[in-house]
């Protein structure tokens, strides 16, 4: 009877005391997953091994392994994948995250630097998470906090009837656009006095500066301005304020990238499910605020977050920083279980400074 290199039931951190022969061959089992996503079987394994084993040997190992909780066989396949459990393991024990190479470097500076003059933060966050999609080949994800810029310009535009467009232009050259509910039969008069008034008040205060003046000279009655054009600065301002769940900002790019290289309809399901989880949003921006209180590149895999259970994703996210040094959002990738880890880390961490660098000159 074979003796196990491992403790049955490991935790991550007897799992540290895997024998050489057992992490060696556990490494290549990682890494054939991560390059080809096809299961790899003891007769592959014992012919790529830098140490001579027969294919009975490391079918005993495998075996250890299975039973660690290490790696598990796919019903249709008399190979070995990893399963989640392996991949944290991987990644935080046997990975070596190296420098990232000069021509990467080169690129996100080029690419998110070379925005940076005259554009506003969101086209630099943009432009960043559109960079590491293509990098990368997953999806870029940013949040951000909404920007509480100052203002510069406030316009009403009517779209229909009961709808008009409320367009906020900031002194960073930053517009936001909200479709506000209007009363039926308002006169246009109506929308071009909100916007006077405002525009009368708010060159170089911020949204919140100009909502309290707004709200104490209302009640003071000292805006001379009829109840619907009243109501419609209130309707603006509180649309734009934005409540608890409104003050996040979320920017995917290259959702394209995770529909390449599917292997089964398997998978198929597995990215719609991720294009859900993105939709709904709110999950999203809860499971990226937690990685903002952290410092450095968090790492999020499969089932570790339920977000993402189902569609069994790999998070890769790293915080940035404003001019004070404060975080402000996080920035990084989302996609299958095998990304190139050691690829993606330090070019998310890259990323992220380069990122705080132009938010902070």
């Amino acid at each position: 009877m074979a003796s196990h290199d491992i403790p049955i039931g490991s935790s991550p951190a007897s799992l540290a005391a895997l024998n050489e022969r057992s992490r060696e061959i556990f490494r290549q089992i990682v890494e054939s997953y991560l390059t080809t996503g096809e299961p790899v079987g003891s007769r592959n394994l014992s012919r790529i091994l830098p140490i001579s084993l027969s294919p009975a040997s490391v079918r005993n190992v495998m075996s250890d392994l299975e039973q660690a909780g290490l790696i598990y066989a796919p019903h249709t396949s008399a190979g070995r994948l990893p399963t989640e459990l392996g991949l944290r393991f991987f990644v935080d024990a046997l990975m070596q995250v190296g420098d990232l190479a000069e021509q990467d470097r080169r690129a996100i500076e080029a690419q998110v630097a070379g925005t940076g003059s005259g554009k506003s933060v969101e086209a630099v966050l943009t432009e960043a998470s559109q960079m590491l999609s293509g990098l990368t080949r997953s999806a870029g994800v940013v949040l951000t906090a909404k920007q509480n810029a100052r203002l510069k310009h406030i316009e009403f535009v009517r779209l229909e009837p009961e709808r008009a467009l409320a367009v906020l232009v900031g002194e960073d050259g930053q517009v936001e656009n909200r479709v506000l509910p209007v009363p039926s039969g308002l006169p246009t008069s109506s929308l071009v006095e909100a916007g006077n008034f405002l525009n009368a008040r708010l060159r170089g205060k911020t949204l919140a500066d100009l909502r309290s003046e707004i709200e104490k000279a209302v009640a003071e009655g000292q805006a001379e301005l009829d109840q619907l054009t009243q109501k419609i600065i209130a309707t603006g301002l509180a649309s734009w304020s934005g409540g608890e769940s409104d003050d996040r900002q979320l920017i995917v790019r290259g959702h394209a990238n995770l529909l390449e290289d599917l292997h089964a309809m398997d998978d198929l399901e597995r990215v719609r499910s991720l294009f859900d989880a993105l939709e709904t949003k709110r999950g999203v921006i809860d499971l990226l605020g937690r990685a903002e209180r952290a410092e450095g590149v968090r790492i999020f895999i499969g089932s570790e977050n339920k977000l993402f259970s189902l569609s069994g994703s790999s998070t890769i996210v790293a915080p940035y920083r404003d001019s004070k040094g404060r975080i402000v959002g996080v920035i990084g990738v989302i996609g299958p279980t095998r990304l190139n880890y050691a690829r993606v880390i330090p070019m998310v961490d890259y990323t992220a400074r380069v990122v705080s660098r132009l938010l902070s000159s």
